[in-house]
């Protein structure tokens, strides 16, 4: 009888154990459960708490809006106020016959419904047809398993060129509208961005955009790489090293990197870039937002940039780490299949063998090994102390990849609404238009009249050569030489963009097919006639804008007759250079004479040509 109670004890104790572990698996499924339905929830919560690592200083509380100084600053450029969007239809014209992780496929297609018929499949009727062989296709499987990789190549550019005929200038309005307004982020992207903007305009101070440019495979194709110290030398080195094996550089290995930028071809370094601003007059306060991709050489480079202005940030200090990984999306953990192998331990052998080796007489020691300073060991790059060869990229780092395609597509988003945008170079490490110039195609379509800074790298190199042992300590005729170089930049530069870009990208420079021109605009707020008419025959602009645009345009200038066009002097602008650092201006470096403010200020409301 013992023995029958002890069996159904033990019996009913399994039957316990079995259901508290049911009972757990349930408790774990509906937590797992409910944790999925309230993501959204709990997101919201989070980006609600945050606490973000920039808190603007602002040294000056009153910013008059209304001053000579801030319309030169931060106001539109007169001489294209004219110049407006205009990318619609203005004819008839005949059809044309992994995307969603960057983009929005459902905005993509509405935006081009009455242009061109987009399809996600195939409808049924061609799907007979191809199933009865009806419709050619190209005999590509064999290339593809034999290479893995088919390219097809359109002959002469096709409608891809970058300038059309100008009997095809309504597939160029076409072109404009797909890239302006068909193509859009997807939506958690611009989510984002539209949050970072509203932090940096939440202060209320206006804010400028500024692109480095500073990759490596531009500098290694230009051949800037004595720009850099150490390490970044030989990285920079290494890599034009590739690019000249696969025939894209031309030239040799070793380039004098002065004579480079010299000549214009290398990038305007952060430290050049906000002595430039500086000496324009924008105080030690502005907002700046760095943009574009990671900047070579790492925060050193920055350095200088911080010490000039206190509010330099990036969208890393104006999101949260939530926020990104919320764009990024699920992601299952990654566990690489060929990790990196140790390194050879040869060398470190070769030591102990010396010390245990027979009777003597012995052999000579190895001689002292390459000492490794921590910044030629740390980072992606520690490679360049131990090998020759580049390794190949791991999983995690083609991840990183991958997710700096949405980070440099909040940056373009930014760029394009900031009040004011400057870039340090705008060619790609292939020669090509790169990011920064995107950018400045885009505000040139949406808004010409907006502050885009297009400095001249060979007179900027100049510029900075003539005061380079007193580079801090500036005088007035210096800062007048810089002042008037960034003003004329603004048209000048475009006006060489429409020669040069745009035989490379269109997207570049969208303009003349797909702008129009305002002749309703009165010049005696803006600038003289004759101005506007040479503007209009470089840029080629032609067509006339459609009257319900020119009564937006004309509704804006009547708020503007209100506004004094008398400039006043704008010495202290000037005596803003560096006055936070402390640093003194001697000899008279930190004023500019009255009269030639004036006349400078003046030159640019009035659109004077010099």
């Amino acid at each position: 009888m013992k023995g029958e109670g002890k069996m159904v004890l033990k019996s009913r104790m399994k039957w316990v154990a079995l259901f508290g572990l049911v009972l757990s698996a349930i408790s774990l499924f509906t937590h797992f459960l409910i944790a999925r339905h309230t993501e959204e929830a709990i997101s919201e919560y989070k980006s609600s708490i945050t606490l973000f690592s920039w808190r603007p200083i602002f040294d000056n509380v009153d910013f008059q809006r209304y001053s000579p100084v801030y319309r030169r600053l931060w106001g539109p450029v007169r001489k294209l106020e004219n110049l407006l969007p205009h990318a619609n239809p203005r004819g008839d014209y005949a059809e044309f016959k992994s995307f969603a992780y960057l983009y929005n496929e459902e905005q993509f297609m509405v935006a081009l419904e009455k242009d061109v018929k987009v399809v996600k499949t195939l409808p049924k009727n061609l799907k007979g047809a191809r199933r009865k062989k009806e419709i050619p296709v190209f005999r590509v499987l064999p290339v593809l398993n034999r290479h893995s990789v088919v390219e097809l190549v359109v002959s002469d550019g096709g409608c891809l060129q970058a300038i059309l005929p100008r009997h095809l200038e309504e597939y160029q309005r076409l072109r404009c509208r797909v890239a302006f307004h068909a193509l859009q982020f997807r939506q958690e992207v611009q989510e984002l961005a539209t949050k970072i903007l509203y932090r940096l305009q939440s202060s209320g101070r206006p804010f400028i955009a500024y692109e480095p440019g500073l990759t490596r495979e531009a500098l290694a194709y230009h051949g800037c790489a004595e720009l850099f110290q150490d390490v970044h030398t030989e990285l920079i080195q290494h890599k034009r090293s590739w690019m000249i094996k696969r025939g894209i550089v031309k030239e040799k290995l070793s380039v004098n990197s002065a004579e480079q930028r010299r000549n214009g071809l290398c990038p305007i370094m952060p430290e050049e870039v906000g002595i430039l601003l500086r000496a324009y007059g924008y105080s030690s306060d502005t907002i700046i937002y760095l943009s574009g991709g990671e900047v070579f050489g790492g925060q050193r480079i920055l350095i200088p940039l911080h010490a000039m202005f206190e509010n330099v940030v990036d969208r890393t200090s104006l999101s949260s780490n939530w926020e990104l990984s919320k764009m990024y999306g699920r992601e299952v953990n990654l566990v690489d299949r060929y990790p990196r192998s140790p390194p050879s331990s040869k060398k470190a052998n070769k030591r102990e063998d010396w010390k245990t080796s027979g009777p003597r007489p012995l052999p000579l020691p190895p001689p002292p090994a390459r000492p490794k300073y921590p910044y030629n060991i740390e980072g992606w790059w520690g490679w360049v102390a131990e090998s020759d060869n580049e390794p190949a990229r791991t999983v995690a780092e083609l991840r990183i990849t991958a997710h700096k395609l949405l980070w440099e597509a909040i940056d373009y988003s930014v760029c394009v609404e900031a009040d004011v945008f400057i870039t340090g170079f705008d060619r790609d490490g292939y020669g090509r238009p790169n990011f920064a110039s995107l950018v400045m195609g885009h505000r040139l379509y949406q808004s010409a009249s907006a502050i885009t800074y297009r400095p001249d790298r060979k007179e900027v190199f100049r510029i900075l050569n003539e005061t380079r042992d007193h580079m801090y300590q500036a005088n007035r005729t210096w800062l007048t030489s810089v002042r008037r170089h960034l003003r004329r930049s603004i048209v000048d530069g475009l006006l060489e963009a429409s020669a040069r870009s745009k035989s490379q990208s269109f997207l570049s420079h969208p303009v003349p097919e797909c702008s129009c021109m305002n002749p309703t605009v009165s010049y005696s707020h803006a600038s003289s006639p004759s101005s506007h008419s040479q503007i209009q025959a470089a840029l080629g602009v032609v067509q006339h804008c459609p009257a319900w645009m020119n009564n937006d345009v004309m509704t804006k200038f009547r708020d503007k007759e209100n506004e004094e066009d008398n400039d006043e002097d704008d010495s202290s602008s000037a005596g803003l250079f560096f006055r936070h650092n402390g640093i003194s201006h001697e000899g008279g470096g930190g004023e500019m004479i009255k009269d030639e403010a004036q006349m400078d200020d003046q030159e640019e409301l009035e659109g004077v040509e010099r």
